[in-house]
C-alpha cells in the first residue's frame, strides 16, 4: 500500500478502505457521506472566508457571455451559481461530479432557485464524458487534490477546452507565513475534525480532506504540472497568507 492511502487508512479506517482498492472508491465513500452537509461545513471549516477566496476566483475568470464553462467536482452549485450570476442569461454552466450525492444536492439547489443556463453531468474528472474543444473555460475549485491522478485530470482539462480557452483552479494550499502556518496545522488537526463530529456527526471524511490538504503539491510543484498538461501562461495568486491559491492558465 502507498504512503498516501495508509496516510488515509490510519485518518479514517471506519470508511471501509482496505489494500488493493483505490483512491476513487474511497474518495467517492468521503463525498457520499459529506454532501447534504458540505456547503455548510465549509463555512464553519474556514469561518466564511472559503465566500471571499469563490467570489475573487470568479472575478478572475471574468465570465462574458456566450461564454460555455464546465465546473469539474462543483457538484452543489457553489462556483457555478456564481458563475452565471456574474456571465448572465447567456452564460452556459455544466457542473460535472462524479458524486451522484453532491449532483443531488445542486439540483435540488438549482430547481429552489429556478437557475437556468445549467446543466448536470456525472463523471470522472480523469474522463470526462465531453467531446475535445466543448468549452470556453474549466474550472475547479477543492477538487483537483481528492483525484486519484492529477496528470490525467490535467491532460482531460486540456482536452475539454477550445483553443484559447481558460484553466482556473481554486485549491488549499502551502502557508507561507511564519506562526499562521503553525496555528493553521493546530486548527486543521484538532478543530475540523470536531467541527464534522459536532455537525455532520461523522469526523472520519474531515479527517481525511485534512490530509489531503497536506499532500497536496506545492505551488511551484503544481504550477509545473499544469504546464506539462500543455498548458500556457500559467500562473498561481496566493490568498489568505497561501492558504488557498488560484491557479491560472491557457490552451494556446
Amino acid at each position: 500500500m502507498s504512503r498516501r492511502m495508509e496516510g488515509a487508512r490510519r485518518l479514517a479506517p471506519d470508511l471501509d478502505f482496505t489494500p488493493g482498492e483505490d483512491k476513487q472508491r474511497f474518495v467517492d465513500d468521503v463525498f457520499r457521506r459529506v454532501a447534504g452537509r458540505y456547503d455548510l461545513m465549509n463555512d464553519l471549516m474556514s469561518l466564511g472566508v472559503h465566500r471571499a477566496w469563490k467570489n475573487d476566483f470568479v472575478a478572475l475568470l471574468n465570465p462574458r457571455a456566450p461564454m460555455s464553462v464546465v465546473d469539474v467536482a462543483g457538484g452543489t452549485g457553489d462556483i457555478a451559481f456564481r458563475i452565471l450570476d456574474a456571465g448572465g442569461p447567456r452564460t452556459r454552466v455544466t457542473i460535472c461530479d462524479i458524486s451522484a450525492e453532491m449532483l443531488a444536492v445542486g439540483r435540488e439547489r438549482a430547481a429552489h432557485d429556478r437557475r437556468m443556463g445549467l446543466a448536470f453531468a456525472q463523471g470522472n474528472a480523469e474522463h470526462l464524458p465531453f467531446a475535445a474543444g466543448s468549452f470556453d473555460a474549466y474550472t475547479i475549485a477543492f477538487g483537483i487534490r481528492n483525484v486519484t491522478a492529477i496528470d490525467k485530470a490535467l491532460a482531460e482539462a486540456f482536452r475539454a477546452l477550445k483553443l484559447g480557452g481558460r484553466f482556473l483552479c481554486l485549491e488549499f494550499s502551502a502557508v507561507d507565513i511564519p506562526g499562521l502556518d503553525r496555528l493553521y496545522e493546530l486548527y486543521s488537526a484538532t478543530v475540523i475534525p470536531a467541527l464534522g463530529r459536532l455537525v455532520a456527526g461523522d469526523e472520519a471524511p474531515y479527517r481525511y480532506l485534512v490530509e489531503s490538504i497536506r499532500r497536496f503539491p506545492r505551488p511551484a510543484l503544481f504550477s509545473r504540472m499544469i504546464e506539462e498538461a500543455g498548458f500556457r501562461r500559467v500562473t498561481h495568486r496566493p490568498l489568505s497568507g497561501n492558504i488557498a491559491a488560484i491557479h491560472s492558465a491557457w490552451k494556446l
